[in-house]
């Protein structure tokens, strides 16, 4: 399906290297050749240098479509508060970003390499919408957020329903020391004494209150190009949610779109980790796929649902995204709030709760199973543990009207501390996805499907980043 890049014409070949001299010297070269006029735009005008840089660098690419134009959704423009810039640079290489020789060389690549091998490169920007009545404060996650992915030089994915997909990475932290719960297990989002004791002996002794927890103590290693699966990767302990699914255009450029809210901000059940790949031993082990959350329940340590009753019913089918409150004052949705027509069926948790099994798998060695070292069964018991405090009917799932913003659960704690605010989520990445039937990335938690990584940059003040408004009010 690829051979047909070899075969391009010398007319074609002359205009991509045409192309490659325009914009090989960056975001200047691209002004020369009219960028200008893109940096111009109302929404790219006053976003920080390093990204208005990026984003012009793609717009003069061969592409089908320039970077997106951000609306405003809201009276007043989106505010800017952080982005991303994405490369291929800082993890190992994989099949999918470069050629290995003895495993795919002399076939042509997957995924990067277009227009005679330019760098795949991205930009991510996240904006607020001030939306009246909403937080605009977007450390809280009651605010409304957009995020604007446009990358350049992915190919497009033919086969078994691939696609590319985008995550928002929390690195656990160690939390506060605080009283434990009356049974002796640490309260939410802290560790007690006795686990702090623990972690502060491990290797370095790193792991203290306010640290990115590593899983050696030793200081933090992210991703990076001289990482060697599996006995050289990085310490630390991933939250992944989902930017959504993209697939590539014509030009092998993408944009995507996707909103975080109180509805998004859920991530995949952590149960389904140990059959990624991606903690060593798994695929040996012949793991790899061995559990499957089709049908939504709180894993193998939990409540199991049967498939009449929670599977994807053809009649009624599952529909993750009917979670939205409407609003008798919306003309658009003029219908009553309708908790019983929300979906129930759902197959994620909210972020902050799947941070909160992670601490009790990694960071509770001493108030959750002391005596139970087995990593996979820490999970399961982790995961089970932590969606039944918030389970009102004990039916093992967490729907939106349990974990609803503005209610409480587990004794009246707000739940609020279910999600973590986009702040939080200091790293991005894209993975090359194939039709596994899980919700977590691909050899999850490793990075050995990723074709793209970029850390955060936080921008304060936060600039305009939007001009007047669509349609899209929500």
């Amino acid at each position: 399906m690829r051979s047909k890049r070899k075969a391009a014409t010398a007319v074609a070949a002359a205009l991509t290297l045409g192309a490659t001299a325009a914009f090989a010297g960056g975001a200047g070269a691209v002004a020369q050749q009219g960028g200008g006029g893109f940096t111009d735009r109302g929404d790219i005008r006053q976003l920080p240098q390093p990204l208005k840089d990026r984003l012009a660098v793609l717009a003069g690419r061969p592409s089908t479509f320039p970077p997106m134009t951000a609306f405003s959704e809201a009276p007043s423009p989106s505010q800017l508060f952080q982005y991303y810039l994405l490369d291929t640079k800082n993890f190992q290489p994989n099949v999918f970003t470069t050629t290995i020789p003895g495993i795919n060389d002399g076939v042509a690549p997957t995924a990067t390499g277009p227009n005679h091998d330019l760098p795949t490169l991205g930009g991510l920007r996240v904006v607020v919408e001030p939306k009246p009545g909403l937080p605009t404060d977007p450390n809280d996650p009651g605010s409304f957020v957009d995020m604007f992915t446009d990358i350049s030089g992915l190919f497009v994915i033919n086969n078994e329903s691939g696609w590319y997909e985008g995550w928002m990475i929390h690195d656990v932290t160690v939390p506060a020391v605080a009283a434990p719960r009356p049974d002796g297990h640490a309260a939410f989002g802290t560790v007690t004494a006795g686990d702090a004791a623990a972690l502060a002996k491990i290797g370095d002794h790193h792991n203290r209150p306010g640290a990115v927890f590593t899983t050696d103590g030793k200081a933090p290693r992210e991703p990076s190009a001289s990482d060697h699966w599996p006995d050289r990767v990085s310490n630390l302990v991933p939250i992944q949610l989902s930017l959504g699914a993209y697939n590539a255009t014509q030009q092998s450029d993408i944009h995507s779109y996707w909103e975080l809210n109180q509805y998004t901000n859920w991530v995949p059940p952590t149960y389904e980790l140990p059959f990624t790949g991606g903690i060593p031993g798994t695929f040996e082990k012949g793991k790899i796929g061995a559990l499957s959350s089709i049908v939504p329940g709180s894993g193998p340590a939990g409540v199991k649902n049967k498939p009449q009753v929670d599977g994807d019913n053809p009649n009624i089918p599952r529909d993750p995204d009917r979670l939205l409150n409407t609003s008798p004052d919306d003309p658009d949705r003029p219908m009553p709030n309708n908790d019983d027509h929300k979906e129930k069926r759902l197959r994620f948790i909210p972020s902050g709760l799947g941070n909160e099994v992670m601490l009790d798998v990694y960071l509770r060695p001493a108030s959750f199973e002391p005596y139970q070292h087995d990593l996979t069964q820490r999970i399961f018991d982790a995961y089970a543990a932590e969606v039944a405090r918030v389970d009102g009917n004990h039916d093992g799932i967490v729907d939106a009207v349990e974990a609803d913003l503005e209610g409480t659960s587990d004794g009246g704690q707000s739940n609020d501390r279910l999600f973590l605010p986009a702040t939080a989520y200091n790293r991005v990445a894209v993975t090359r996805e194939i039709n596994d039937g899980l919700l977590s990335p691909r050899f999850a938690p490793s990075q050995r499907a990723w074709v793209l990584s970029g850390d955060i940059a936080r921008v304060s003040p936060s600039s305009p980043a939007s001009i007047p408004q669509d349609g899209d009010n929500r």
